[in-house]
């Protein structure tokens, strides 16, 4: 598995996961589920900008904690550029703060649910809902990472 990752941090925060965080988290998401090599952008933004981006591409006013830029090449090429994520600090460790969890498995979380997006993976229907949140609680089990659903109601 060889990842060539873009690590961009647009952030002013301290403590924030490193290259070798980030490269470990997608080259177990891509061992598991992906192809054998991929570029991946990751992109640590402020909540400013992760709202700008979410109002221009999802209709939505407010940061969230990971947006995904899917690569779609021109017919008949072939690129291993997987596409962009875009993760918003503050969202993340403020629901991280929320939801009792270790700050880092919650990277890794958004890294790896933002990357099965980046694959084509969805959550709109239940039932591709239920395949993606089964595949990040096994990419995160390699991590040695608890299940982040498993508090839920």
């Amino acid at each position: 598995m060889s990842v060539d990752l873009d690590l961009q941090i647009a952030c002013d925060k301290t403590g924030l996961p490193g290259a070798t965080e980030f490269q470990r988290w997608l080259e177990t998401t891509l061992d598991t589920v992906g192809p054998d090599s991929a570029e991946v952008t990751v992109r640590i933004v402020e909540a400013d900008e992760s709202q700008q981006l979410n109002q221009q591409y999802r209709h939505r006013a407010k940061p969230t904690n990971v947006l995904s830029f899917p690569f779609e090449p021109p017919p008949g090429i072939h690129m291993d550029l997987l596409g962009d994520l875009v993760i918003c600090a503050d969202v993340v460790e403020r629901e991280a703060k929320a939801q009792h969890k270790p700050l880092f498995h919650h990277w890794a979380h958004m890294t790896i649910h933002g990357t099965l997006h980046l694959l084509g993976y969805d959550h709109i229907e239940e039932q591709d809902a239920e395949e993606m949140e089964a595949t990040e609680i096994a990419i995160l089990a390699k991590l040695a990472i608890d299940d982040p659903y498993q508090d839920r109601e």
